[in-house]
């Protein structure tokens, strides 16, 4: 049998096994400059996003603005090219703070929650294990109204009001809006004000781009006394960013105008799809007023991930149980029962009881010749000896007396059995029961 070795454990000062939150996150996110920038597990969108920010720009500075200069001795015509500049400028630093900060992520639970009302001392025969199942939703009240909310049986949480689990990043995101695949990221609590404000502000800068291509056909028109249509042929580049532009508008814009819309209601994306307000009442409603203060007049809360804080290495699997354990809402199995892989042998008691356990779980029929079981500790030889609790074996198909076969306990866990163990208390009644059965079997 492979026995994982244990751990190698340094000097609790020194550090060096230590990692950093972004280090051993278990979302799909993607982290740059260690963890002070968080971003969606699809960021190479927002390459695709700047440039189609960038690009028109460019465009507009070097054939229109740059013509418009010419035309405008005084300092207006420089102020047109400023303008753009550092009005794409603050869009692009908007994009910057929607998509590379935390959107509102809860922290993970290690292990699942109690449920409420329970103590520990759960009372159950030799052959039942209590098995606590968590329940699936809660009732809580909101406003006056009574709001439910899901427990997320990935990051072992109930869910707090409007927070949802967002499939693509692999987190629990407050007040969550939507995964927005032109950001690459959540949209969220954290980050919802800053990404209305980059829609919006790319909605008034499609406006300036489209208002000045047009200005320059006019000049055009005026210094030559000609056709519109003639005034367009001469300056092709404006009338691409005339097209590009009104497509444009109406993306961002009508993306503008629904979330002011949910603004004023005090809805998300996914509520507005998913429950649909208008027919019930909505517990978050504060007047319009008052749901864009909330929205553009509070500050943002601090973020509960401190991405560059250094935890410890896990050393492996905890230890499970021997009493039972919870059960999630979405499993037909216990948590402790659907842990799967190779279990790490400690230098404990429990640790041990738990590999033994483990071996019994995985093979139907156990190999166990005579006279080793006098060498278990009498904690170890509980758990053989009781075959309704958790062993998972029938005691009529078992073969204790079998000595042939290609499956037998490990040395490495009868030498932690003889070092943990008491050989006074191993040989007595429990060996000769088991061997007169093996006998008469």
């Amino acid at each position: 049998m492979y026995v994982v070795p244990p751990p190698q454990r340094s000097d609790t000062g020194s550090g060096s096994n230590d990692l950093r939150v972004y280090q051993a996150w278990k979302g799909s996110n993607i982290f740059f400059l260690q963890g002070r920038f968080i971003f969606g597990p699809d960021v190479r969108s927002l390459a695709l996003t700047i440039f189609l920010i960038v690009a028109p720009v460019a465009v507009f500075c070097v054939f229109v603005a740059r013509k418009l200069m010419d035309h405008y001795h005084d300092h207006w015509g420089i102020s047109i090219m400023v303008i753009a500049v550092v009005f794409t400028i603050y869009v692009l630093v908007l994009l910057l703070l929607t998509s590379g900060r935390d959107p509102g992520i809860i922290p993970r639970n290690a292990h699942p929650p109690e449920p409420e009302g329970f103590d520990g001392n759960v009372e159950v025969g030799a052959s039942q294990t209590p098995q606590i199942r968590l329940p699936r939703t809660k009732d809580i009240e909101v406003n006056g109204i009574t709001v439910r909310i899901k427990y997320c049986d990935t990051c072992m949480l109930y869910r707090p009001p409007r927070c949802s689990h967002c499939s693509i990043c692999n987190n629990c995101v407050e007040r969550f809006d939507h995964h927005c695949p032109w950001v690459g990221q959540c949209i969220g609590l954290r980050n919802y004000r800053f990404f209305f404000m980059f829609v919006f502000s790319t909605t008034l800068l499609c406006i300036y781009v489209f208002a000045f291509c047009w200005v320059y056909i006019r000049r055009i028109m005026a210094g030559e006394q000609t056709s519109v249509w003639k005034a367009m042929i001469k300056t092709p580049a404006s009338i691409v960013l005339i097209v590009y532009t009104f497509i444009s508008m109406w993306f961002v814009g009508g993306l503008t105008a629904f979330h002011l819309y949910l603004i004023s209601t005090n809805q998300t994306t996914y509520e507005n799809f998913r429950y649909r307000y208008d027919r019930r009442a909505n517990p978050f409603h504060k007047g319009v007023v008052n749901n864009f203060k909330e929205i553009f007049c509070t500050s943002v809360p601090v973020s509960k991930n401190n991405l560059r804080a250094k935890v410890p290495r896990e050393p492996g699997l905890p230890a499970r149980p021997v009493g039972g354990g919870f059960m999630s809402p979405n499993m037909g199995k216990a948590v402790e029962d659907i842990e799967m892989g190779r279990k790490t042998v400690w230098e404990d008691m429990a640790a041990g009881a738990d590999n033994c356990e483990a071996q019994l779980n995985n093979n139907d029929r156990v190999n166990i010749k005579d006279g080793e079981l006098g060498e278990i500790s009498p904690d170890i030889r509980t758990t053989v000896d009781a075959p309704g609790e958790r062993a998972g074996i029938h005691p009529r198909r078992s073969s204790w007396g079998r000595k042939s076969g290609s499956w037998e306990m490990s040395p490495e866990v009868l030498a932690l059995a003889a070092r943990v163990g008491e050989p006074n208390r191993v040989g007595g009644s429990g060996s000769s029961s088991l061997t007169t059965e093996n006998r008469n079997s």
